[in-house]
């Protein structure tokens, strides 16, 4: 008898990703490049404030590109300049989040781009296990019916094997504007882990 059965787990992650950056117009190219350069530093000093260590502070992007205009009777002319770096934080404490992000953009200023936010887990293979014992028990769960219905009992496993899982609803973490505070409320919801797989069974039958 070949069954296949399917299971899955949630759990709370435990990591928030952020991805921050700067824009910075400026005159010139020198000017909006350091202008960029300093907003970027304090962006940085207010998580490393926060305690979130160098590693998970990585930078993802860094450009300076013209900032040109349409003026009537000139065509198109150069503006000035524009220099954007972005940040790609991992913060391990998920229910400060948003006040970290919160200082953050404040010590950045106006210059402040605040471009995403996802949420991991830092242990997906634990979720995974008990996603797999689910998706087990569900296997042998519909053998054993089966097995009754043709008057019969289930006997060895002959082979096991885990299939792609068919992707369950996942929540969608919420961020939220507080109505009487300054700061963003983060909640990060459940992530769902799903297993699937496919045993086949020796089937005894009754007498």
């Amino acid at each position: 008898m070949t069954v296949t059965g399917s299971g899955w787990a949630e759990a709370t992650p435990d990591v928030a990703v952020v991805s921050i950056g700067v824009e910075c117009r400026r005159e010139s190219v020198e000017a909006a490049y350091s202008a960029a350069g300093s907003a970027l530093a304090d962006v940085t000093a207010a998580f490393r404030g926060h305690g979130v260590a160098p590693v998970d502070l990585r930078t993802a992007g860094l450009n300076v590109r013209a900032d040109l205009v349409w003026r009537e009777g000139e065509g198109q002319r150069v503006a000035g300049y524009v220099a954007a770096s972005t940040l790609a934080v991992q913060l391990r404490d998920v229910a400060a989040a948003s006040r970290m992000i919160s200082d953050a953009t404040a010590a950045g200023g106006n210059d402040v781009r605040l471009n995403g936010l996802s949420f991991s887990i830092s242990d997906p293979l634990a979720v995974k296990v008990r996603a797999r014992a689910a998706a087990w028990e569900d296997a042998r769960a519909a053998a054993e019916q089966y097995a009754a219905l043709a008057s019969a009992t289930l006997g060895n496993v002959l082979s096991v094997a885990e299939v792609p899982a068919a992707q369950g609803p996942v929540p969608v973490a919420g961020i939220q504007r507080m109505a009487a505070a300054e700061s963003l409320s983060v909640e990060p919801g459940e992530s769902r882990v799903d297993a699937a797989v496919t045993v086949v069974w020796e089937l005894d039958a009754g007498h």
